[in-house]
């Protein structure tokens, strides 16, 4: 029968007790130090632990405090130089924290081992972003380490009403999580909704805060981002201000915001830092090109293949030229070129950052100028598939952009096959999906759709600072609302 009470244990039962849980781990160490007629048993997992406080801090405050007096560990907890201590029976969470880097320590008809933390966390430390490089602001993006994500928000947001809940999640590996808000900003709906769908998740582990986002969308079957990743402090800053919640993963330098709007994902905190003229023609120039991706190319088949009346006379014999030796549809011939670039930007990302960035220029040259030689497409494709390409590189979320990309080909088959009625089609039914999408109840189209006059215009352009409310008692802009079929319908 399994012993489950500590005190019923001897020194070797205990270490065979570990070994059997740790299935003989060689990175799970035992120590026995003699003091006055007794021992006290040090059990650690050595490369969880810090063993230069270990032996230079710990062990000679032990010896000292029981050089004279028989061990006590209820003593012995204050005497420590450490405040992370504290005493236990329950062998379930010695087990939890031996893996979270804590050193125990038992003495032979002891009720209750002593459990100190001396976890040695291995980090790197702040780094300049990149994912999303600025040229104005702050440059340092987060790291792996919860802890010190949490104490740069705390320096960027000083203030009593900043929120940081503590959850965990996993039932073989818990990862911690932290909810990050402003009280009184921030919608309690839509904190409480966040809470509930965090503890309604049976997983054994969450590996990345991107993993997190797919298990509590709203819609985990979109296409569309439902949550904004981030790793820059000054947009958590500047969206937490705004009524936004960030949700913070252990081990993960990334961030996520929500509620997200589709427009937030064009937005950049590099927008504030600017003039508001030049923020607002960037802006502006995002959406533009992010909508000309979607449709260049597309247009082009459809027109080509059914409309070539709309193409001036001029054009027309220029266009009739570049594909007088093109043998393949028009259709067929812009889904090659697109799977190309396709390739080239995922070969690009995954090879190292010199290497990537010479065999994108070089093989986008060289593929593009031996496609139009060998006759397998027009030149004038070539330039709607790099501008279209280059537009879906705009967006300052990289989730966002891979969004758009994807987007182009089911449109790009619909032109194919049916031209500009396709193109309308397939506009159509992605309205009527961004309309009907939601983050965390709040509508995906939000200001422009449910309609805001407030802020629907510092959305599409950056309104000057000083026309914008700065009022600190005005709660932030996002606030719930579930929005379902049924709403529509209404």
């Amino acid at each position: 029968m399994k012993k489950k009470n500590l005190s019923t244990y001897d020194i070797c039962d205990l270490q065979e007790h570990f070994k059997k849980t740790f299935h003989d781990s060689p990175d799970l160490f035992f120590y026995e130090m003699r003091r006055n007629d007794s021992s006290i048993l040090f059990i650690y997992l050595k490369n969880l632990v810090d063993l230069t406080v270990l032996n230079q801090t710990i062990l000679p405050s032990i010896i000292d405090k029981t050089k004279d007096s028989p061990v006590d560990f209820q003593d012995l907890i204050y005497q420590l130089p450490t405040t992370l201590a504290n005493l236990t029976d329950d062998m379930e969470e010695i087990k939890n924290k031996l893996l979270d880097g804590n050193v125990f320590l038992f003495t032979t008809k002891a009720e209750k081992g002593l459990l100190i933390n001396l976890v040695k966390k291995v980090e790197r430390g702040l780094e300049k972003a990149e994912t999303e490089s600025l040229v104005f602001g702050p440059k340092i993006s987060f790291t792996e380490s919860l802890s010190t994500n949490i104490s740069i928000i705390r320096q960027n947001i000083i203030s009593e009403d900043l929120c940081t809940e503590k959850m965990s999640v996993g039932k073989k590996n818990a990862t911690e999580i932290r909810i990050v808000y402003l009280k009184g900003m921030a919608d309690e709906k839509i904190v409480q909704s966040i809470r509930d769908q965090i503890n309604a998740l049976q997983v054994n582990d969450i590996l990345d805060t991107s993993v997190l986002a797919q298990l509590i969308e709203d819609n985990s079957y979109s296409i569309f981002p439902q949550y904004v990743q981030t790793e820059l402090p000054d947009r958590v800053t500047y969206s937490v201000e705004r009524g936004m919640v960030a949700v913070f993963v252990d081990r993960s330098p990334m961030v996520l915001l929500g509620p997200a709007s589709l427009f937030n994902f064009f937005e950049s905190t590099e927008d504030v830092y600017m003039r508001w003229n030049m923020g607002s023609f960037i802006r502006f120039l995002r959406y533009l090109t992010m909508f000309l991706s979607v449709i260049l190319t597309p247009a082009y088949v459809a027109i080509i293949t059914y409309h070539y009346e709309m193409i001036p006379s001029t054009l027309l014999v220029s266009l009739g030229e570049s594909r007088s030796k093109v043998p393949f549809t028009p259709i067929f011939e812009a889904l090659l070129l697109e799977i190309m670039i396709e390739l080239l930007r995922e070969a690009g990302a995954r090879l190292p950052t010199k290497v990537g960035q010479t065999m994108g220029i070089v093989g986008g040259i060289v593929l593009g100028q031996a496609a139009v030689e060998a006759g397998f497409t027009s030149n004038i494709l070539i330039i709607v598939v790099a501008l279209s390409a280059l537009g879906s590189f705009t967006a300052p979320s990289y989730l966002m952009g891979t969004a758009v990309r994807v987007i182009r080909f089911p449109i790009l088959i619909l032109a194919g096959i049916w031209g500009g009625i396709g193109i309308s089609l397939g506009l159509c039914f992605l309205l009527i999906h961004l309309i009907r999408l939601t983050s965390i109840g709040v509508p995906y189209l939000k200001p422009i759709y449910p309609f805001d006059k407030e802020h629907a215009l510092n959305t599409i352009f950056r309104m000057p600072i000083h026309l914008l409310r700065t009022n600190p008692d005005k709660k932030g802009f996002f606030s719930f609302r579930h929005q379902r079929s049924q709403d529509i319908d209404e």
